[in-house]
């Protein structure tokens, strides 16, 4: 994978991203891919960040992942997943205004964390065509109950953030179209389980976007 160092423009502040467009003769989908708790050390050099796009690029898929506000080189301080959603939104534009990239083909992707605020901007953004969740901090209620438009979960049997059972519970009622898995032996962080947790959410992209 190639990427290419950028620098998002955020309202005030400045964040560092790393942009994958891969070669094609025509417009490709893109999606913005969202990291960990910055105050737990999350950041976009993330296993499970690194993996996802990898495996979509070898897809075909542009993707733009990025550190929120104060990690790494990015400007500003954490801001509890509020002012994250100015980020998410500028990393959006950002992929959009580029020109390989379809405008129409759009996803959202965010892991623990990440897929909290993802979770959010998502369900307020029409642009935004489809959604992936790793590892989400579930709660009841929760906006992922009324979220109409594709949707992946993927959990492991091990991580002790929500029990399995509730997992099952949870997206059984979740509106379509939807779709989730649990991955037998994976905890939390995903170590060892990175490129299987990736082609699924590979797969989820290509169908859906």
């Amino acid at each position: 994978m190639k990427e290419t160092r950028v620098t998002i423009s955020c309202s005030d502040l400045s964040l560092e991203g790393r942009l994958s467009i891969p070669e094609s003769e025509g417009p490709v989908p893109g999606v913005v891919v969202c990291h960990p708790h910055p105050l737990m050390g999350g950041m976009m050099e993330n296993n499970v960040v690194i993996a996802i796009c990898e495996a979509l690029s070898e897809v075909s898929v542009a993707t733009l992942r990025f550190n929120f506000r104060g990690v790494g080189r990015s400007q500003g301080t954490h801001d509890n997943g509020v002012g994250e959603q100015n980020d998410i939104a500028a990393a959006l534009a950002f992929l959009s205004f580029q020109e390989e990239v379809d405008t129409d083909r759009i996803g959202l992707c965010g892991y623990s964390f990440g897929a909290g605020v993802a979770l959010h901007f998502a369900t307020n953004n029409d642009q935004i065509k489809v959604l992936a969740l790793v590892s989400p901090l579930l709660s009841n209620p929760s906006p992922i109950q009324c979220y109409v438009k594709p949707k992946l979960l993927l959990w492991g049997d091990r991580d002790i953030a929500l029990p399995i059972a509730d997992f099952d519970l949870f997206t059984n009622q979740l509106p379509d179209p939807k779709e989730y898995e649990v991955f037998s032996g994976a905890d939390h962080f995903w170590w060892g389980f990175e490129t299987r947790m990736s082609s699924r959410a590979v797969d989820f992209f290509k169908n859906n976007l």
